[in-house]
């Protein structure tokens, strides 16, 4: 069996994530239509999931942040979830993944609410299946904010602040040094420029 035919054989997995602004979910739905053009299956998902883990993680954004701990516990096990139902059963039938915000986001966000960042993200690699390619996506806080504020056009949450988002993007900057799936993508060009970037660095994992 050739290397592209067992890596087909095994589905591979492909992680869009990084800072709130960036236009993530925007390139996941790109990138998937053009992996199915191309004739690949392909599962789409996102984290949190809407399993019941992620559904308290959504709805305590408005009816109240869980404690730093229950909050962390939701997402390992949601993502525990996530990777045994859904995750690995599609790369076993040789589907591409793609999922928008995965582990380190966790790590990331986390580090506000004082998690170990190190540690944290020793664990989640410990645990959790590691993406055959992680796009970091990345762009200025203060580009970042722009954009969050001329799409939602309501108030940013407390992640959605300068200080805050400094400190995110550094943790992501950060991961990508220590892990070596991750590539950062620079989210300033044109929505299509990022989209043909986006499937570039994706064909040298395919």
């Amino acid at each position: 069996m050739t290397d592209l035919s067992a890596r087909a054989a095994r589905g591979v997995f492909i992680v869009i994530d990084g800072i709130d602004g960036a236009g993530k979910s925007t390139q996941v739905d790109r990138l998937c239509v053009w992996l199915r053009s191309q004739g690949y299956e392909v599962t789409q998902s996102r984290e949190p999931t809407d399993g019941r883990w992620g559904k308290m993680i959504r709805a305590s954004a408005t009816t109240g942040r869980l404690s730093a701990e229950d909050e962390l516990n939701a997402f390992i096990e949601d993502r525990r979830e996530h990777v045994a139902t859904l995750i690995q059963p599609a790369l076993a039938k040789g589907n591409v993944v793609v999922v928008d915000r995965y582990f380190y986001s966790t790590v990331a966000y986390q580090g506000l609410r004082g998690a170990d960042t190190g540690s944290l993200l020793s664990e989640m690699r410990g645990e959790f299946p590691a993406p055959d390619l992680a796009l970091f996506f990345d762009l200025p806080v203060d580009v970042a904010l722009q954009r969050i504020s001329e799409h939602r056009g309501d108030v940013p949450n407390e992640f959605e602040q300068e200080d805050a988002l400094t400190e995110i993007r550094k943790s992501f900057h950060h991961m990508a040094t220590q892990c070596a799936e991750v590539e950062v993508v620079d989210c300033t060009p044109t929505p299509d420029e990022i989209a043909e970037n986006v499937i570039s660095r994706v064909q040298s994992v395919l």
